[in-house]
């Protein structure tokens, strides 16, 4: 097959793409447009230019001085960083035993797991924040564990499809030369299985930065990065907001980018293997 056939053939695939990518992307420019564009050109009409009639650090600059973000910004980090290594703690084991048990019987655990994620976030957020309230976890830790019900499941999802591409021979063979469990898993198994585990540490780390119904339920006092933006955007300081969260978008962006080679097919898809 020629090459210009080749690419005729995949011509609506790109096409596909290309406006798959123009909707994900287009939030992100409008952000960049608010954040650089003058606010008195922005405020000339109720949507923001789309070519950029000027440009100016001002709203960065201003909202480094004006806005008290840095609080919430770090214990957003703080939370991110709890969600992200406790999703390890309490996914490796889980997707380790569930491994273990047989294919169809594991499946329906992890369909089991899901179904909280199959509901309005809100109607699970309040119920379990009144009990939290109760227990005195109105804090980071309490946001932390409440986040932590909504990427768990995904996390052993994304472990349990690790595990499976190993070979079963690998724990049999370290069991025979004497190593025990704590062993194989530590020096064999988890090391095997590292990208399928940084994939589900990224994900609960990125699910927790930017989880907004847990965090402002349970914590509006002491809040996070996301909630204490979004209540600068109603106190009309959208421009600053904006440009504060531009500044934290970003990095975000470039450890994604850094990290997608580990975002294999595998560990989307081993989960739920036949």
């Amino acid at each position: 097959m020629s090459v210009n056939s080749s690419w005729k053939s995949n011509l609506p695939l790109y096409i596909g793409a290309l406006i798959l990518s123009i909707i994900f992307f287009y939030p992100l420019y409008v952000l960049i447009l608010i954040t650089f564009v003058p606010a008195p050109l922005n405020n000339l009409s109720p949507y923001p230019p789309q070519i950029p009639p000027g440009f100016t650090f001002y709203n960065i600059i201003q909202a480094y001085s004006s806005l008290n973000l840095t609080g919430p910004v770090t214990r957003s980090f703080y939370v991110a960083m709890m969600v992200g290594g406790l999703s390890l703690a309490l996914g490796i084991p889980a997707a380790y035993g569930l491994n273990k048990i047989g294919v169809r019987t594991a499946n329906k655990f992890i369909i089991f797991f899901f179904l909280i994620n199959m509901m309005p976030g809100i109607v699970v957020a309040i119920p379990i924040s009144v009990e939290f309230l109760k227990l005195g976890l109105s804090n980071i830790y309490g946001v932390a564990l409440a986040q932590e019900l909504v990427v768990l499941p995904l996390s052993i999802f994304i472990i349990l499809g690790g595990f499976r591409a190993l070979p079963s021979d690998l724990e049999n063979q370290a069991r025979v030369d004497g190593a025990n469990l704590p062993t194989t898993m530590y020096r064999i198994l988890i090391p095997m299985n590292r990208s399928a585990i940084l994939v589900a540490f990224l994900l609960s780390w990125m699910t927790s930065w930017d989880e907004f119904t847990y965090a402002v339920i349970i914590s509006p006092v002491k809040s996070t990065f996301p909630v204490q933006l979004y209540n600068y955007v109603t106190r009309a300081v959208s421009f600053e907001a904006s440009a504060f969260a531009l500044t934290f978008t970003i990095p975000v962006i470039i450890v994604a980018v850094v990290l997608q080679k580990y975002l294999k097919s595998q560990s989307f898809t081993g989960g739920l293997s036949s």
